[in-house]
């Protein structure tokens, strides 16, 4: 209700309103929650004006570097958890091996954990891409750099 009493309507964006764009994210040297928190805000497209959380106004978000990525606090000595619903079904892998074998789940991870649990989610994390190395495939799509301010303070 605004001030005199009437109803306020809820923005709706039209399809045609929806668009997703491209950007990459270098992750060299950023901490894991910095970069999850801002992935998740582009995925989600919260980033735009025409923002709604029931529309799919999410971005298409690329992650390079992935194995560069700063761990904080003891997160080395701790587990990694997922179970696949199954008995006998638990996988732990602690931080250190993954981020020598695997550092994509990693992130991934922690970005699913940032996004809503809802019927969107799994649509926007579709749109995550994370890779290895600097190069990625998604050079035609001619994605926008998105630069993470601040990086990780802790020396090597």
């Amino acid at each position: 209700m605004n001030r005199k009493g009437n109803a306020v309507k809820t923005f709706t964006p039209k399809p045609a309103d929806l668009t997703h764009d491209w950007y990459v994210i270098d992750a060299t040297d950023v901490v894991l929650g910095r970069l999850a928190s801002q992935a998740a805000i582009l995925l989600r497209g919260k980033n735009k004006p025409t923002f709604a959380p029931h529309a799919d106004s999410g971005n298409h978000v690329i992650i390079i570097n992935a194995d560069k990525i700063a761990l904080t606090g003891n997160k080395m000595g701790k587990e990694l958890y997922a179970h696949s619903g199954r008995p006998g079904g638990l996988r732990r892998d602690s931080y250190a091996e993954l981020l020598e074998k695997n550092p994509e789940r990693i992130i991934k991870s922690a970005i699913k954990g940032m996004l809503p649990k809802n019927r969107l989610s799994k649509a926007q994390l579709d749109r995550l891409r994370i890779f290895r190395g600097a190069e990625h495939p998604h050079t035609p799509q001619k994605p926008q750099v998105f630069e993470i301010a601040q990086v990780s303070q802790q020396a090597k």
